[in-house]
């Protein structure tokens, strides 16, 4: 019973320690890679965590994806030397 007991304090105290986890596409990734690795292999863990894992990393691309990067760019004229003007494009003949 002692090692029952000395062994909930452990878990409980390491659970009180966990911070928030960021789990954006761990989550969905984790249910249908364990659905799919459940009903087509019989390893619903195995699937589960692989999902969490794709999920993890599709979401991590998307995010790049999203980021401003117009926001880095300076408009004509903010840098050294005089303003110059745009190119002018004449493609008639």
């Amino acid at each position: 019973m002692r090692i029952v007991g000395r062994a909930s304090i452990v878990a409980v105290m390491a659970l009180m320690s966990v911070g928030a986890a960021e789990a954006k596409g761990c989550i969905k990734g984790a249910i249908i890679g364990g659905l799919a690795g459940h009903y087509l292999a019989e390893r619903g863990v195995v699937g589960a965590v692989a999902g969490c894992l794709t999920g993890r990393a599709l979401a991590n691309r998307q995010a790049r994806r999203e980021i401003d990067y117009g926001a880095r760019v300076q408009p004509r004229g903010t840098g050294y030397g005089p303003p110059q003007a745009y190119p002018r494009r004449d493609y008639a003949y």
